[in-house]
């Protein structure tokens, strides 16, 4: 999982994956956090996102870093608690302006289930579970 992390934290953007009533939708993000060992996402409340994570949870994220590409397949899980919240934003302060812990709009994730698969051209696949 840290090397998930690791690999997302340097990648900077990824492209976070949902479902809107059997539409794919894209976007890139840009946040993930290490805490509890647990991988986390952070979003607002009054996002689209937000409404198609709770109706379905199951994402995928995508990332490349130039040699490498990342794809994961999780669920995203809602915790509602201040602590992960506050992580959260202390590892990306630019984002206090618009997000505050216990503001009823910021909402963080953490992937469940998760599988995790590097690849590059000329090597075979790693996977890693969690």
């Amino acid at each position: 999982m840290k090397e998930v992390y690791e690999f997302l934290k340097k990648c900077g953007t990824y492209y976070l994956a949902t479902d809107e009533g059997g539409q794919p939708r894209v976007r890139p993000f840009g946040t993930i956090d290490l805490f509890e060992d647990k991988l986390w996402i952070q979003t607002g409340k009054c996002k689209k996102v937000a409404d198609q994570l709770k109706a379905n949870p199951k994402i995928e994220i995508c990332a490349m870093d130039g040699n490498r590409w990342l794809r994961v397949s999780a669920e995203a899980a809602l915790d509602e608690r201040i602590e992960p919240q506050e992580h959260m934003l202390a590892a990306y302060p630019e984002l206090q302006a618009m997000y505050k812990p216990g503001d009823g709009n910021t909402e963080v994730y953490y992937l469940k289930n998760a599988t995790a698969v590097f690849s590059s051209f000329g090597s075979e696949p790693e996977t890693i579970t969690f």
